[in-house]
């Protein structure tokens, strides 16, 4: 009867030959081409943009220790010291910082990188503490704050210097004059904003089912904050005649290759303005409910600005933005006798 038992298995892994655990090894490299052939072109992106911000923390860290670690040392302490940064520093939201997780340790796995487990579980113990805090989770919802003339002066005269500093005013003057979603500034091309003599006409493509449009883009009043003059300074300096119109810039000031993301594009605007000091914690759409509330203040009608902004005629979130534009308008209790 004992036969009949079905046996259990050898907990103690097999001491495989070396011809056995060269097949093991190619198969390993095979099924890491093969699901990273199938991963979604936007995952891809992501897992770029999550090593680019594991890049920017080792510099960080790198200031403060006055020693710079290796990007493919993903340990334990560096995991956990980057959920740490990310919530402090960064003021990412817990979802967030757990897509960071994966986003690292698949693209250092990719590059070869024995990332322990134990360095995973770490840095999602750290982060269990974060998830169950409310505040911290509602960060990056609700209503966009819509950013000012006066917060767009403030953070041009405490941008960065060199490429990057180029970049990021042309990227959020830009988003700002074409009321672009993030997503939106992330996939414009060069070649498709031209400049004529009274400003620019740029060509913003369909992102997510939401149709194309052409939008014009005047010079702006004040050089520092004009986008035209921005835009044409940074395609000068970056060389950006064709392509992704805005690109990554490595701490030593070389360009990358490739479109930066909507979460980059966000994190650019949400690095400016606290660099600039700014009270409210502006976001990628900032720059577009900013749009449409000052050139509603300047009188621009209705349609001309959903024109810009490539709302529907019935947008509940547009004509909300114009409520808030228009609500000291005439209002009902001024000049009433009191």
């Amino acid at each position: 009867m004992t036969d009949l038992v079905p046996r259990q298995p050898d907990a103690t892994p097999a001491a495989y030959d070396a011809a056995t655990l060269a097949v093991l090894h190619a198969m390993e490299e095979a099924a890491e081409k093969h699901l990273d052939a199938i991963r979604p072109h936007n995952t891809k992106r992501g897992y770029a943009n999550d090593w680019d911000l594991w890049a920017e923390f080792h510099a960080w860290l790198a200031e403060r220790t006055g020693q710079a670690l290796p990007l493919t040392a993903v340990t334990k302490g560096t995991l956990v010291g980057f959920v740490i940064w990310l919530d402090t520093i960064k003021v990412a939201a817990p979802t967030s910082i757990d897509r960071r997780i994966t986003g690292v340790t698949v693209t250092a796995r990719g590059l070869g990188v024995e990332v322990p487990k134990a360095a995973t579980v770490a840095a999602r113990q750290a982060l269990k503490p974060l998830k169950n805090d409310p505040e911290r989770m509602a960060r990056g919802r609700g209503k966009a704050a819509a950013v000012t003339p006066e917060q767009l002066r403030q953070m041009n005269a405490a941008v960065a210097d060199g490429l990057t500093g180029l970049r990021d005013r042309a990227l959020w003057l830009m988003a700002f004059a074409v009321a672009g979603r993030s997503a939106e500034v992330a996939t414009l091309r060069a070649e498709s904003i031209v400049h004529v003599s009274q400003g620019l006409e740029v060509h913003v493509p369909a992102v997510k089912g939401r149709p194309p449009r052409d939008v014009v883009v005047g010079y702006g009043r004040n050089p520092d904050t004009c986008p035209v003059r921005a835009w044409l300074t940074w395609r000068a300096a970056a060389g950006v005649t064709a392509g992704p119109a805005f690109l990554p810039v490595t701490a030593h000031g070389r360009l990358g290759d490739r479109a930066l993301s909507p979460e980059a594009v966000r994190e650019i605007i949400a690095r400016n303005a606290e660099r600039a000091g700014l009270s409210v914690r502006l976001t990628g759409h900032s720059m577009r409910a900013g749009f449409i509330t000052t050139s509603r203040r300047a009188g621009k009608r209705e349609e001309k600005i959903r024109e810009q902004s490539g709302h529907a005629e019935n947008s509940p979130a547009f004509w909300g933005y114009i409520r808030e534009a228009d609500k000291w308008t005439d209002a009902a209790s001024e000049d009433i006798g009191l």
